[in-house]
């Protein structure tokens, strides 16, 4: 089908994409930029997002596996695109045929690139990643040594880069971000002990662009800035982000109900007033958590915030209008702006006790994008 016939979408604005590029490019300085498009762009859609990085002077893109690094080339980028973790060996001569770069921290992961590349004229280019404390994958630092040294040694792989990646950068009052850049640092010391010459260093993800001028290195990697979302709520006002993203919808069904009456699945909610009560098109199965409906989740139409009543259910919740005048058909923000009234996703994640990025990539996929700018 090609007529969208349920009125709800998600809108994406590639000229704010193109803002927070240019913003986080500058307070890179002399560093690389790497625009993270992982996660179909967390949710805002790989292909027209990168692109839009690209024109604002992105030098590369990052994904996290070897499918979305091929939807990119299929697209026809040709950008240097960096597997931000380590493919599995039966992927790697896709990764090699694609031109992805890929981060590795095991032996076997350099074998089986070794094996790849048999035959190849020219050197793949290879990132060893290191761990410095997240613990989540890397190498630790005398392996790493050992998994650089096996690509220096292989003659179809360049040791291209030397990376880490931060737990809490976007905390600048916890110190351990400053133990694992000393910890890099050891390892980078290591390699050159070791006779091994990295071309590129990087550590930086959004946080430690935003927050810590020392990560900066060769390359910074970022992803939730670019969406124009800090991220934490320690760091917001730290650099001059636009969000992205804007969820609408529209009215689709508006009625009237007595005080005392209940709404929605276990009748959970009560009107203690007569009210207008404004039905929305859109559920659970769209990327609207369940749990707003507990915790003061709002919707603005009409310029003014409306609490949603009752259980939000798959493809529907209900709103409660109060004694205000609502149409079918009038527009409903629930992530985005409209009058004076905005709604983000922090706001959205300060009440479910999570984060942006988790309510960024949960708008579902039966949710249209449309690109503006």
């Amino acid at each position: 089908m090609t007529r969208q016939f349920r009125r709800v979408w998600a809108d994406v604005d590639l000229e704010a994409i193109r803002h927070n590029v240019r913003v986080l490019r500058d307070l890179a300085g002399d560093a690389q930029f790497c625009a993270v498009v992982k996660a179909d762009a967390y949710g805002h859609g790989a292909v027209p997002v990168a692109r839009a990085a690209l024109d604002a002077g992105s030098d590369w893109l990052g994904v996290a596996t070897v499918e979305e690094g091929v939807q990119l080339r299929e697209a026809g980028i040709d950008v240097p695109v960096l597997l931000l973790s380590q493919p599995p060996a039966a992927a790697m001569d896709e990764v090699v045929a694609r031109q992805l770069t890929p981060l590795v921290y095991t032996r076997g992961a350099v074998e089986a690139l070794a094996r790849a590349t048999t035959g190849r004229d020219d050197q793949f280019a290879v990132h060893v990643k290191v761990d410095t404390g997240m613990h989540r994958v890397g190498a630790a630092l005398e392996d790493a040594i050992a998994v650089g040294a096996a690509i220096d040694a292989a003659p179809g792989l360049d040791l291209a880069g030397l990376c880490t990646h931060f737990a809490v950068a976007d905390d600048p009052d916890d110190g351990f971000t400053s133990e694992q850049l000393q910890r890099f640092e050891h390892a980078r010391a290591g390699f050159a002990a070791a006779g091994l010459k990295p071309a590129m260093f990087h550590a930086a993800n959004s946080a430690g662009l935003i927050a810590h001028g020392a990560a900066r290195y060769d390359l910074v990697r970022a992803g939730i800035a670019i969406y124009g979302y800090a991220p934490s709520r320690n760091l917001a006002g730290m650099a001059d982000l636009r969000p992205s993203m804007t969820l609408r919808t529209e009215v689709s069904f508006v009625k009237t109900v007595d005080a005392g009456e209940r709404i929605s699945y276990g009748l959970r909610y009560m009107f203690d007033r007569p009210s207008v009560v404004a039905t929305l098109p859109i559920g659970y199965a769209d990327g609207v958590f369940r749990r707003l409906s507990a915790v003061g989740g709002e919707v603005v139409i009409r310029g003014r915030r409306h609490r949603i009543a009752g259980v939000i259910t798959m493809d529907q919740l209900t709103v409660d209008c109060g004694d205000d005048f609502v149409s079918p058909g009038d527009e409903a923000i629930l992530i985005g702006a409209q009058g004076g009234e905005r709604i983000t996703a922090d706001d959205w994640a300060d009440a479910l006790d999570t984060i942006s990025y988790e309510v960024l990539c949960h708008i579902g996929t039966r949710v249209p994008r449309v690109y503006r700018g």
